[in-house]
């Protein structure tokens, strides 16, 4: 079966310095890692290097389900791209590009074969939406 390739972007209204920031820091990735207002990211890890693992728990506010969203960095080049590898092998690259002092980010993923091409970028694209949401705010 082929891979499909699923890409997301949004441009943030604040610097790659800002956007690399919130984009990494646990503490941040914390206030803007989730699809919807009734989800939330109660934990997560990150070791930003070659070789390093990101970690984050997304869960229902109500309990009802959550799952662990594990990677390990491949490639990293600071304020312009981050590459990693997820658990079941599936690629992630996002790229980071400074536009007349706004960011422009782009992530493109292979699609998981468990569930359908809309859903997934749909729920990739509300967290990157909700991550500028944060960022700007």
């Amino acid at each position: 079966m082929e891979t499909k390739n699923i890409s997301i972007t949004t441009t943030v209204n604040a610097s790659p310095v800002k956007v690399w920031d919130h984009w990494n820091t646990p503490e941040h990735i914390m206030q803007w890692n989730f699809a919807s207002p009734d989800w939330h990211c109660p934990k997560a890890e990150n070791d930003l290097k070659v070789g390093g693992k990101l970690t984050s728990r997304m869960e229902a506010k109500d309990g009802s389900f959550g799952f662990d969203f594990e990677g390990i960095y491949n490639e990293i080049t600071p304020y312009e791209k981050i590459s990693y590898t997820l658990l079941d092998g599936r690629q992630v690259i996002t790229i980071f590009e400074e536009i007349d002092d706004k960011t422009k980010i782009t992530t493109t993923f292979e699609a998981d074969s468990q569930n359908p091409i809309e859903m997934q970028r749909d729920g990739w694209q509300a967290i990157i939406n909700n991550f500028k949401l944060y960022t700007e705010g």
